[in-house]
């Protein structure tokens, strides 16, 4: 059977560009993109889009039935910051939508289902350093508690009911096409915007606050490879981990001055400092580069490249 997907959450900072990427590999007609609302974006206007709410069983299942869906890429989901002022729809949405997607792979009416964790899952109780594949994860935040939990049934539903599910678990990602989307690590989003337009950025986290980040074209890669791979490949249903780089605020600052010499950096950490705190700062994705190949293209140097380039050509020509 040939491969038909349906994006769930087409509109969301990792979505559009997912959309995008995977309408160019497997065909418009093959791809169809879905979100809660219908904006007037190239995600709406390029190819196939329905509006969906994820918390609707009934209308997944009829676009799975009328599109003869085989793939769903289950990308709704409320972030970190954002879930942190509203605990109980993030809980709903993060949670319900994806057990809707289980169940209908349950059911048989899809093959396979991609579901996105991140390094929100693990705690401060965590080893912060190459943080490994299986070790304590005790999250503090609604987002970090629904994403374990969804690790958790993702790997049960593999193992109870031979449900094709698969995941990674994404650090920061940064991209100069779509904005942010309520994270943590946004800062390192919007410090470029910043830098070009005005000279200065003010960070919510502090100089020192280390994180794991990841180029959005790395992030749509190793997603789209993860779903390509032999089935006997994927030896982890949780949730793979994900590396590309670390760094700081003040990392970023200094390589920007590279670019932009007069740039200034100051630092006003808010409530967003608490949670980076508590995540990672450097991860080991040893499992995800041995089992299926992953490997990252992008470093901060030629990632600050590619911003500045795309950030000049399409948005502050």
């Amino acid at each position: 059977m040939d491969t038909k997907i349906l994006i769930i959450g087409a509109c969301g900072q990792i979505g559009t560009e997912l959309t995008k990427t995977l309408r160019a590999t497997y065909g418009v007609e093959n791809v169809i993109a879905s979100d809660i609302r219908k904006l007037n974006n190239d995600v709406v206007n390029d190819g196939i889009f329905e509006v969906v709410n994820a918390l609707d069983y009934n209308q997944i299942e009829h676009l799975i039935e009328q599109y003869n869906i085989t793939d769903v890429y289950l990308m709704a989901a409320l972030l970190s910051a954002t879930a942190e002022k509203n605990p109980a729809f993030a809980w709903d949405l993060n949670m319900n939508s994806l057990f809707h997607v289980l169940n209908l792979a349950k059911a048989g009416k899809i093959q396979k289902i991609f579901w996105p964790s991140s390094i929100a899952v693990f705690g401060p109780t965590t080893p912060r350093h190459n943080t490994p594949q299986y070790t304590i994860m005790e999250p503090t935040t609604v987002y970090g508690i629904s994403k374990q939990c969804g690790e958790r049934w993702c790997e049960y539903y593999y193992a109870q009911y031979g449900v094709d599910v698969r995941s990674i678990r994404y650090p920061g990602l940064i991209s100069w096409s779509t904005e942010a989307g309520g994270g943590t690590t946004d800062y390192a989003v919007d410090i470029y915007h910043k830098a070009i337009t005005e000279g200065t950025f003010t960070s919510f986290l502090g100089k020192n606050s280390e994180l794991p980040m990841m180029y959005m074209d790395d992030a749509i890669k190793a997603t789209i490879e993860i779903m390509q791979a032999p089935k006997e490949n994927i030896k982890i249903r949780s949730s793979y981990n994900l590396a590309a780089m670390s760094f700081t605020p003040k990392q970023i600052g200094e390589e920007i001055k590279k670019h932009y010499p007069n740039f200034t950096l100051d630092y006003e950490p808010d409530f967003r400092q608490k949670i980076a705190d508590s995540w990672p700062a450097s991860i080991d994705d040893t499992s995800a580069r041995e089992d299926w190949g992953w490997k990252n293209d992008y470093d901060l140097e030629n990632m600050t490249v590619e911003m500045f380039k795309n950030l000049k050509k399409h948005i502050y020509n």
